[in-house]
């Protein structure tokens, strides 16, 4: 009987992996074609996984909280109707989309009550050792970036499901390799089971002021167990997105060493001008003038001057981005952060631009943003003025090679030059910071698109037509 594979889809160029929410459907109901079967999430955006056919589902390969690669069969479907339980082979699921394969049932029947498999890709690759586990692309990459053969990969503890590396496993044993705290071996372990955080010394060696790797371990004999935790703390648990955030920021860091120019602008005559026209513009557009749409207004003058800020990095290859889109960095409610993409930016006006991010912003506070408003952004720009801050050096969003930071709009008394000499008056002043790739933007480059921006800002027009 034919059965339909439900594939997890590509959420973006970046994102290698999701994790499973909640089901809304389990082994037995009936599915209408683009009927919501599960919900799941990344570092970027939460979304509903449609089923890509109807039918009845036959069987869930993965439970929830489990993490999945892209373009792994997560369940199946019976497009005839009749629900009945087998087992099947696994068939490797292309990278990205919904796919539909036909499969034959296998005679054996598989009891009901059995955990099915997680569905792996065909090209995922096995430790050397002989072992079975599974390694997420990423978790492939970074080990191969960093020098980590398969024969370590397999020694290394996974707090994933059934064992399994994680970004955050793989990010903290290469920083603890560096930081000495680890032995390279080749030794495998298949399995890892959480404890209680602990840091472990010798006998022979003082405890203050020493500390260990969670992986590092010691003869039983000879091993003390200290409290990480001491005095009057309260212990809170990351939700499921600031997890995510903090490894993609670890990530980036990472990836990218990172470099920050700072300039001042006046921005007095923005400023005035935004004051004399926001009534009149929201009762004519029915959206408010905010500054964001300014501020991208000049930086997508400023992208087209230097288009090289505008690109990602492919090992030896610079990839420059023809289209700009604009992210805009957006707190949530919960305290964690988002970043909607203002797609081809340069093609819209100040009216398309402010509505854009109104509407942006809105959906992301009402958690109402799809997969697509997160994808394909070129460069981001993130306000940390809006909570007070003077300036911040903002970390890179991958896979992009430059951010964008304002700061606060203060009024402050500064030195104007006039006609008739120097004199000290009430200026409106901002603070922009630039952090960027030093890989492929030098300190040269940096620094004078930085200083461009402050420019475009201080040169607006304070007679604009609306």
């Amino acid at each position: 009987m034919p059965l339909v594979d439900l594939v997890m889809p590509k959420m973006g160029e970046s994102i290698m992996e999701a994790t499973i929410l909640k089901w809304h459907k389990q082994p037995g109901d009936a599915v209408k074609q683009d009927e919501t079967v599960l919900e799941i999430a990344t570092d970027k955006v939460d979304s509903e996984v449609p089923s890509s056919t109807e039918g009845v589902l036959e069987e869930l390969l993965y439970q929830v909280n489990d993490v999945v690669p892209i373009g792994s069969v997560i369940a199946r479907i019976r497009t005839n109707g009749a629900a009945s339980v087998g087992a099947h082979t696994h068939a490797a699921a292309p990278a990205s989309g919904y796919v539909q394969t036909n499969h034959t049932e296998v005679p054996h029947p598989q009891p009901a009550a059995a955990q099915p498999a997680a569905a792996q890709p065909a090209a995922a690759p096995r430790a050397a050792t002989g072992g079975s586990r599974f390694y997420s692309p990423l978790v492939l990459n970074i080990a191969a970036n960093e020098g980590v053969p398969l024969g370590e990969l397999e020694s290394i503890p996974g707090s994933g499901n059934e064992g399994r590396v994680t970004k955050k496993d793989i990010l903290q044993y290469v920083a603890d390799r560096k930081a000495g705290h680890t032995t390279q071996t080749a030794t495998a372990t298949t399995a890892y089971t959480p404890v209680t955080p602990t840091v472990t010394h010798t006998p022979e060696q003082p405890a203050a002021g020493t500390s260990f790797s969670s992986g590092t371990s010691l003869p039983a004999k000879q091993q003390t167990t200290i409290p990480v935790y001491s005095g009057n703390v309260e212990i809170i648990e990351m939700d499921r997105m600031r997890r995510l955030i903090a490894d993609h920021m670890v990530r980036s860091v990472h990836t990218s060493p990172h470099v920050t120019s700072v300039s001042e602008a006046d921005v007095t005559h923005l400023v005035h001008w935004r004051e004399k026209v926001k009534q009149e513009f929201e009762k004519r557009e029915g959206t408010k003038l905010t500054f964001t749409p300014l501020f991208i207004e000049a930086l997508i003058r400023c992208i087209k001057k230097y288009p090289l800020i505008n690109s990602s990095v492919d090992g030896d290859k610079i990839i420059i981005k023809k289209d700009i889109n604009i992210g805009m960095a957006t707190a949530l409610p919960s305290g964690n952060l988002i970043v909607p993409v203002i797609r081809n930016a340069d093609q819209l006006n100040l009216t398309g631009l402010a509505r854009q991010v109104n509407s942006l912003a809105d959906n992301a506070r009402q958690n109402k943003l799809k997969p697509e408003d997160t994808q394909g952004g070129t460069f981001t720009l993130t306000n940390v003025g809006t909570f007070g801050s003077l300036m911040g050096t903002p970390i890179i969003n991958q896979p992009q090679v430059a951010i964008l930071a304002v700061g606060a709009i203060k009024k402050r008394p500064v030195v104007l030059e006039t006609p008739d000499g120097d004199a000290i008056v009430i200026r409106h002043m901002m603070y922009l910071s630039l952090s960027y790739d030093h890989r492929i933007v030098d300190g040269s480059m940096g620094a004078t698109f930085c200083s461009a921006v402050a420019r475009e800002l201080e040169n607006f027009a304070l007679d604009r037509a609306l």
